[in-house]
């Protein structure tokens, strides 16, 4: 059977017809990628040691760690487009409570910052990944340049989506 006999791989036929049908197939592509990475996040942390943390859990605690300075809880929920910031907070709380971040004041901002421990935890994550899924991915032999370029694109198009949800708001 030829691809074209079956058209398009895409969750929703109906939304693939019109001007561009290829955005279907990216939407369907994002959606499993997604719902696997989260599984995937979830499972790895939990055999780091963490089997009670979230997808979002899990985020946060890495951009904590990440270069190893204060956030905000502000900049946090930015850096991921989380428009609840409600769900980070309570994270954030859940997080603290397990002692793997500290939380602060710098005026009104929350501020957070990763504990020796869960640096720890940061890294054992870090060594599953690269023996579970990166050590799999390299046998793929992708390119890692279109890789980077992909994920450009990608961060790209969800400016299209969020000025797309601007618009429909106002509808």
């Amino acid at each position: 059977m030829q691809r074209e006999e079956w058209g398009p791989i895409v969750s929703a036929s109906h939304l693939s017809v019109g001007a561009m049908p290829s955005m279907s197939e990216l939407e369907f592509a994002l959606t499993v990628t997604g719902n696997a990475f989260q599984r995937w996040t979830v499972r790895c942390m939990a055999a780091a040691g963490y089997p009670s943390l979230t997808h979002l859990d899990v985020l946060l605690l890495h951009a904590t760690n990440h270069r190893g300075r204060e956030k905000t809880q502000a900049d946090l929920c930015t850096m991921f487009n989380i428009e609840d910031t409600h769900l980070a907070t309570y994270s954030i709380k859940k997080l603290a409570g397990m002692g793997l971040v500290r939380t602060g004041r710098r005026g009104k901002e929350k501020t957070v910052w990763v504990t020796e421990a869960g640096a720890r935890a940061c890294e054992r994550y870090r060594e599953l990944r690269e023996g579970l899924l990166i050590s799999s991915i390299k046998t793929l032999g992708l390119d890692e340049e279109a890789l980077s370029r992909l994920a450009a694109l990608m961060r790209a198009v969800s400016g299209q989506y969020d000025q797309a949800a601007r618009g429909a708001v106002s509808l």
